[in-house]
Parts: C-alpha cells; structure tokens; sequence
C-alpha cells in the first residue's frame, strides 16, 4: 500500500524578505509570493508505509501527464506485487488519459479517500516532515533548486526510514509511587 499526494505550490523566490518593521514602525508587507507564473514547481511523493520509504518527484505542473509519470516511477520503485494508491480525488487522478493509462497497467490500483479526510492520508504527515527537511528558511533561485532540495531531503530521510502505522503510539507506562514515606 502507497500513499500519494502533491505539495505546493513551491515558488522560488529570488529577492530577500522583507524587513520586520519600516523607519517609521509600520510593519512592512511582503510581496505576495503566489503567481501564475512558470516557475512555479509541485512536488509528487508517495509514500510505500511497510517500510517508510519514499518516492517524490519535482514537476512544473500538477496535470495528468506528470500524476502519470509519477505513477510509472512508483511501479518501477516497486517491480513486483500489486499496488494499491491511497490518494485524494484530484481531477487528474481520476482524468480519462490517466484511467487509460492505468488499464495497460494492471498492477496498480487507486484507493480514493473522502472529500474533507485528508488526514487518512499518511503522506500528509509525512510531508511535514518534508517541509522542515527541504524547504524551511530557505529561498529558491529556480526550479532546479526546488528539485535539488526534494531529492536531498528524500535521500536523507530514506536513510533512516521505518514504518508508517496511523494514529499516535501508546503512552508510556507510569509507575505508581508511594505518596508518603513513613519512618519510626
């Protein structure tokens, strides 16, 4: 079982931030970062949870033809067995050019979650951790960069990967302890 999603938009960002406060203590507002630019990037992961290894990959934009190349690197990162993909209900994972192209690949199986439950997806934890790995306090030139840095970051956190189970681990065990100490 793999869990998929996209996180973005990452949009580099070539120009410092702005400075907290102006000379005369108005709080200066930074540019808006979101555009319909070209340089936005998506990022695509997947997340096989028996073992926590991840897959992502760096693409320009978040239409059929990358969910559809994303999926063939899943099915060559994992070249036995079926595959069954948790995701979101997304327009192009459920496009017709990607439900043909999931016909010449039988092995490979979508699970859909509902609409409003996001958090049945262990990519989306996963991708916090991500955040902080790759692109916390950190500003791209260009896409390449974004890409350089989702590679990284993959690597590094696939280094010390182990299994993903949902839900929050058991607390700890307390020892009850004596409230009085009595003495003679």
């Amino acid at each position: 079982m793999i869990c998929a999603d996209e996180l973005g938009p990452v949009i580099p960002r070539a120009f410092p931030p702005a400075p907290a406060w102006s000379p005369d203590g108005h709080r200066i507002k930074a540019e808006l970062d979101y555009s319909r630019g070209p340089e936005k990037t998506w990022v695509y992961g997947a997340l096989r949870i028996r073992d926590g290894q991840q897959i992502t990959m760096a693409a320009s934009s978040r239409n059929s033809v990358f969910y559809q190349q994303f999926l063939q690197r899943i099915e060559d990162a994992n070249p036995t067995g079926e595959l069954w993909i948790v995701t979101d209900n997304l327009s192009s994972h459920n496009s017709l050019s990607t439900r043909t192209w999931l016909e010449d690949h039988p092995r490979i199986h979508h699970a859909f979650i509902p609409v409003g439950a996001c958090w049945l997806n262990l990519q989306e934890g996963w991708w916090r951790i991500f955040r902080k790995a790759a692109l916390a306090g950190r500003s791209f030139a260009n896409r390449d960069d974004i890409a350089h840095a989702t590679t990284l970051a993959t690597s590094q956190l696939n280094s010390h990967a182990s299994p993903w189970v949902w839900g929050r681990p058991a607390p700890p065990t307390r020892r009850l302890r004596r409230r009085y100490v009595y003495t003679v």
